[in-house]
């Protein structure tokens, strides 16, 4: 039986034999039975490689951080996560220095308040996902957005259909002024609009 350790576009933890292309961390989210029992336990989430150092892991081992995994980069960048400063340094100091200039921080702050600043945009502990509202045209390349409970990559000037196995072409196509449920943290949106980009699943090129 499959672990609920795959994350989708909303940050939901769900059950599905699909596989990602990388490794998430929220902190130790599992009971003895290997159950989820916490959403998150600190306020870091982060998106690591799957392989670091020749490391071996046990799935959901007792005291020890729970594995969870996204499709691809865009994926774990609108659940709200951000590069692993240990095994994705290069990527985690690129994420960092564009973040902040993108926030329009005079300097490099601090990871814990990128941390704190995305945790405040992401999720909300009772369930559900904190979304908001800007016009179609806004939509930077990366982005996810909702439409009709829908998970949308917008990626080469197209809606993509999200999916745990990749993505599919969308028909619909929202007009410019209208608006769109953004799915992706205000902060991250911000980021991608300064031209960073993240992997994306190869079935987003088809």
């Amino acid at each position: 039986m499959s672990l609920q350790n795959r994350i989708d576009p909303w940050g939901n933890l769900n059950r599905t034999s699909a596989r990602g292309a990388w490794l998430g961390n929220r902190g130790i989210l599992h009971n003895e039975k290997k159950e989820i029992v916490s959403p998150w336990r600190h306020k870091a989430w982060i998106i690591c490689n799957l392989e670091f150092k020749g490391r071996k892991r046990e799935i959901f081992s007792a005291n020890s951080y729970s594995e969870l995994f996204f499709l691809d980069e865009a994926t774990a960048l609108s659940a709200g996560h951000r590069p692993c400063a240990e095994c994705r340094r290069k990527r985690y100091t690129e994420f960092k220095t564009a973040w902040c200039k993108a926030n329009a921080y005079e300097n490099v702050v601090p990871v814990s308040q990128i941390d704190k600043q995305l945790h405040s945009e992401r999720a909300i502990r009772s369930g559900g996902k904190i979304t908001f509202e800007i016009e179609f045209s806004m939509l930077p390349e990366g982005a996810f957005i909702e439409i009709g409970k829908t998970a949308l990559l917008f990626w080469k000037e197209k809606l993509k259909h999200w999916s745990f196995e990749g993505y599919e072409s969308f028909d619909y196509q929202p007009a410019p002024s209208e608006p769109v449920k953004v799915l992706t943290p205000f902060s991250t949106i911000q980021l991608l609009r300064s031209g960073f980009r993240p992997q994306v699943h190869e079935t987003a090129m088809r």
